[in-house]
């Protein structure tokens, strides 16, 4: 039936299409072996499809949890405990020494930098010239939690070399040249590079905005509940840049950015995103700045290496059980449609001999449908009053509601039964179009978060 739908604001199929549909007409008995058959498999199907949603909606709890773990301390919890009663093992750096080591390091670098800049200009270091170094951002400890013990909090700005904001240029679909990541690609905490977007390799800005392993990705712009969402790039292709909606976070050595990328992914991330976001236009926006600022557990090297590993060990057996779901819920909905194949191609109950044959059940049919035909026809104006009526109670509706409702409620609150005759819908929507062209009616499709329409929604506008 979907190639005879018409209309893109109110879809519909007309009365002679549906007229003209055919399919095979079983006997009053063998359709109800049909009904009772289909209520019992699509009963167990639904009942299998249910659990399988609820296996993901855990796993995906499972998986938040693990990540609120690993940046907790619990996840090496033991780990921790093994290394304090070793015997003979030299004591391995804190975390606040290795902060310390990593700011030591970053001023040592600015300054060469800086020395560098002087030499290439022919310049002699101006006095107290070190003292313009910029210092990084130090965390606001006040509201954060307690840390494991050796653990410390630092701020992305302490703990990184450089961010930088992605290219706002224009980009095409010839892979010939460099790929850009979008926001898009960045799901689950992973990079997608199946729908990519490239820049010419002699573009003006490359190759200052390549990527390098290790660059952490954190989308700046997105919708309020994917504005946040962070990855770590690990060269799975090269060379490779990114686009103006992600910044990208180039961390000191001594730290592993798949820690961070799993705070700012975990309910701690979700929660400071939530509390510094800005909203714009529809859309929820992180700066640079605020991100610079957010403070992140730094353990031990050595411990965070183990927590990455440990992690990503738990991660996969999670995804692969999360593939495995839903491929099983693609089945499911394949099964619903060889069930309903089955049912109307005649297959899914066996016949019965001794039912009235089809035929003369559809003789019957015919004869019924002649009977009514005599009967005289409703006048066309009566059926316009009762349409007029229709519109008049549904813009009531609309008033009393002084907001958006979904058309399917509204039609349902104004007497419009699911069973109405399909002349009488027609003549309906037509009436909204008029309304909607008038500007008194405003008509908003509703999608899901991949653009398919679900449903409209109607509001009645001011006169």
């Amino acid at each position: 039936m979907c190639d005879v739908v018409q209309g893109a604001l109110y879809p519909a199929v007309r009365p002679k299409d549906i007229a003209a549909f055919k399919f095979v007409l079983q006997s009053p008995s063998q359709q109800t072996r049909i009904v009772e058959k289909l209520e019992e498999l699509l009963s167990d199907l639904d009942a299998g499809v249910a659990e399988l949603k609820a296996a993901q909606k855990k796993l995906g709890q499972y998986r938040q949890s693990l990540l609120k773990a690993a940046v907790e301390g619990v996840l090496t919890a033991e780990w921790r405990a093994a290394r304090k009663v070793g015997a003979g093992e030299a004591a391995q750096e804190t975390g606040a020494a290795l902060l310390e080591r990593i700011l030591t390091e970053r001023r040592a670098r600015w300054e060469a930098k800086q020395l560098a800049k002087f030499a290439e200009q022919g310049k002699t270091p101006p006095k107290d010239w070190q003292k313009k170094y910029p210092e990084p951002v130090s965390p606001d400890t006040s509201n954060l939690p307690e840390l494991p013990e050796g653990w410390v909090w630092a701020t992305v700005d302490q703990l990184t070399d450089e961010q930088k904001y992605g290219s706002s240029s224009k980009t095409n679909e010839d892979s010939t040249g460099v790929p850009i990541l979008r926001m898009g690609n960045i799901q689950d905490g992973d990079l997608d590079f199946s729908n990519l977007k490239y820049l010419p390799a002699d573009h003006d800005e490359f190759p200052g905005l390549f990527l390098q392993d290790g660059d952490l990705l954190f989308n700046r712009t997105n919708s309020p509940e994917l504005v946040g969402k962070t990855a770590v790039y690990r060269a799975q292709v090269s060379p490779c840049s990114f686009a103006s909606y992600l910044i990208s976070v180039r961390f000191s050595q001594g730290y592993v950015p798949e820690l961070a990328s799993t705070f700012i992914n975990s309910v701690h991330g979700k929660h400071w995103i939530k509390s510094v976001v800005v909203q714009q236009v529809g859309q929820a926006n992180v700066n640079g700045s605020k991100l610079a600022a957010l403070a992140v557990p730094l353990p031990p090297f050595d411990e965070q290496k183990v927590i990455v590993s440990s992690l990503q060990a738990q991660t996969n057996e999670i995804v692969e059980q999360l593939k495995n779901v839903e491929t099983s819920i693609k089945q499911s909905a394949a099964q619903r449609k060889n069930i309903l194949k089955a049912a109307f191609s005649g297959q899914l109950v066996p016949q019965d001999t001794n039912d009235e044959p089809a035929s003369v059940l559809l003789k019957r049919i015919r004869a019924e449908r002649d009977e009514r035909d005599k009967l005289p026809k409703l006048r066309k104006t009566k059926q316009q009053k009762e349409i007029a009526a229709m519109v008049s109670k549904l813009m009531d509706v609309l008033a009393e509601a002084a907001d958006w409702l979904p058309a399917q409620e509204a039609f349902r609150r104004c007497g419009v039964a699911d069973g109405a005759q399909t002349e009488q819908l027609e003549a309906l929507y037509a009436e909204l179009r008029a309304l909607d062209k008038a500007g008194r009616l405003a008509v908003q499709p509703v999608t899901d978060t991949q653009g398919r329409k679900l449903h409209d929604r109607l509001k009645l506008l001011a006169a």
